[in-house]
């Protein structure tokens, strides 16, 4: 397997992406209409951390960490590393060593669709990771593969430069140039939710304040006194 190091990628703004970083992931997916989502088996090695990033991405040959380690060069401050593989792996690519060079280069984070390992030490030295699984069975260094070149995790696209949000929930992708409009529009709906929030605060009901009795009764749900509804069990 050839492949290709792409250098100097465009990214979102950073500016934006520290109004994204703001927000979390289910509120960034549902200003952008309810995508943009990783599926839900990626998931934190931590608890209590959000980042957002711009995305080095990374495709690698299954059980193989060279690009990784090529990868490394081309990140810088405020960069989340996403990696990926060309099939199916849950090998532990990623571990403490990674961790610290890309640490010293103001890394934010990792994502993959793989393994990763040393989770105890990723935890201690602070650095954020979601991956698929946690595997101490480790990697050779032999097979080439791509660096800054769009992947996928889980059918969803990454491009080197896209805004990479994650939190106790998962992970959202927001292309590069979605950034500002959606950090707009995540703000608008954070206004709408503490509205209904001090509204439930003062005891509104959902069902009035989302207009939903007339939705239950559109699709014919009832309400019954008990006594009536075991009455007509019995019958």
């Amino acid at each position: 397997m050839s492949g290709v190091v792409v250098t100097n990628p465009p990214k979102a703004d950073p500016e934006d992406v520290e109004a994204l970083a703001a927000y979390g992931v289910a509120t960034v997916s549902e200003a952008m209409g309810r995508t943009g989502l990783l599926g839900p088996e990626i998931r934190p090695v931590q608890q209590g951390v959000r980042v957002a990033g711009t995305a080095v991405t990374v495709l690698s040959w299954p059980g193989d960490n060279l690009m990784i380690h090529a990868a490394v060069e081309q990140c810088g401050e405020g960069d989340i590393l996403v990696v990926t593989t060309t099939s199916p792996s849950t090998d532990g690519m990623f571990g403490e060593l990674f961790a610290t060079a890309l640490q010293r280069r103001g890394v934010r984070g990792l994502v993959t669709g793989a393994g990763i390992r040393d989770t105890q030490e990723l935890r201690e030295m602070g650095f954020a990771a979601w991956s698929r699984a946690v595997s101490a069975q480790g990697t050779v260094k032999a097979t080439g593969g791509s660096v800054n070149v769009p992947v996928a995790v889980d059918g969803r696209v990454i491009r080197p430069g896209d805004v990479i949000v994650a939190d106790d929930d998962g992970v959202v992708v927001v292309p590069r140039e979605q950034a500002r409009q959606v950090a707009d529009a995540c703000e608008a709906r954070e206004q709408k939710e503490a509205a209904t929030r001090a509204a439930f605060v003062e005891g509104q009901l959902g069902l009035d304040r989302y207009g939903l009795r007339e939705k239950l009764k559109q699709l014919g749900v009832t309400y019954q006194p008990y006594e009536e509804y075991a009455a007509g069990e019995r019958t």
